[in-house]
C-alpha cells in the first residue's frame, strides 16, 4: 500500500526548530523524526511513499536526494561529476519516494488531493509528519479492509489540547478538532483510505482534510475508527520534542519497531 505522508505545515507552535526547517525535519536522535515516521512503515514492509511539500520543502527533497550520499562509503574522484558507493550503511533499501510540491498555504485537504494523480491502488495510508506511534500497521489494514468504509483513523488516548473523536463501537459519530476535556479519543493520524475519499476534496487552498472532509464522512457513517491502547505521540512543541528525544536517548523509543 502507498503512504502519503502531510509534510507542508508551518509548524508554528515549533518555531523555534520550524523557522529554520520544515517540521518533518526536526530531529529526533540524530534523524528527522519523517525518517522515523518512514521506517515505522517500513517494517511491515510499505516503502513506496508520497510526501505532499510544502513549507520550506525544498530541505526535504535535499535529505532525500543527498541520502545515499551522506548514508554510505562513497569512492569519488575529482574532476568526475559522479560517485560510487562502496559499502551500503544503512537499511532503507527499496523506499520508493515521491516528493511534490503541493503549495506553500495549502491546506491538509488539498495537498491529498493534489497527490491523487499519484495514488494508484485502491486503498492507501496517510499519515502526519509529526506523529509515531507503536500501532500495528498490519493489524490496522487488516481492520480497514474487513468494514470496508471509505476511511479509518486511528484513536489514541487525549491530551486536553488535541480535539476528539466521539465513537460508538467502531463507528466514528462525531469529529471534532476543538479541545475536549471528556477523556475521549483523539484522531492520532495513521489513516487508510480508498480512493472514494478524493470524491470529498477539493485542491483548492483552503481545503482541509479534518474540518469539512472527514466529518462529512463520519455523518454519512463511513469513518471508522482503529483502537490504538498504546504509544503515541506528536512533535507539537519543544517540549515534545524534548520529550522523543529523551526517549531515544534512553533506549525507551517504544515506536521503533524495527
Amino acid at each position: 500500500m502507498q503512504v502519503v505522508i502531510l509534510c507542508g505545515g508551518y509548524g508554528t507552535r515549533l518555531r523555534e526548530e520550524t523557522e529554520f526547517r520544515p517540521k518533518p525535519m526536526v530531529p529526533v536522535g540524530n534523524r528527522p523524526i519523517l525518517w522515523h515516521i518512514m521506517k515505522i512503515y517500513a517494517h511491515y514492509g510499505h516503502k513506496n511513499f508520497v510526501l505532499p511539500l510544502g513549507y520550506k520543502g525544498e530541505m526535504i527533497k535535499d535529505y532525500f536526494y543527498r541520502y545515499e550520499l551522506m548514508n554510505n562509503d562513497v569512492h569519488i574522484e575529482l574532476g568526475k561529476s559522479s560517485f560510487a558507493c562502496i559499502n551500503s550503511c544503512h537499511e532503507e533499501h527499496g523506499w520508493d519516494i515521491i516528493l511534490s510540491n503541493t503549495g506553500l498555504n495549502t491546506l491538509k485537504g488539498a495537498r491529498l488531493k493534489r497527490v491523487e494523480k499519484y495514488i494508484t491502488s485502491d486503498n492507501f495510508m496517510v499519515t502526519y509528519g509529526d506523529g509515531v506511534s507503536n500501532v500495528n500497521i498490519s493489524d490496522l489494514i487488516d481492520f480497514h479492509m474487513k468494514h470496508g468504509k471509505i476511511a479509518t483513523l486511528t484513536g489514541v488516548s487525549p491530551a486536553s489540547r488535541f480535539g476528539e473523536i466521539i465513537v460508538e463501537g467502531d463507528n466514528v459519530k462525531e469529529f471534532t478538532e476543538k479541545p475536549q476535556s471528556t477523556g475521549g479519543l483523539i484522531n492520532g493520524g495513521f489513516f487508510v483510505f480508498t480512493k472514494k475519499i478524493f470524491e470529498y476534496l477539493d485542491d483548492i487552498e483552503s481545503c482541509d482534510l479534518e474540518y469539512g472532509p472527514l466529518g462529512k464522512i463520519a455523518t454519512e457513517g463511513e469513518l471508522m475508527v482503529y483502537h490504538h491502547d498504546d504509544f503515541w505521540a506528536c512533535m507539537d512543541t519543544v517540549r515534545d520534542m524534548e520529550y522523543l528525544n529523551r526517549l531515544w536517548t534512553q533506549n525507551k523509543a517504544v515506536w521503533k519497531v524495527w
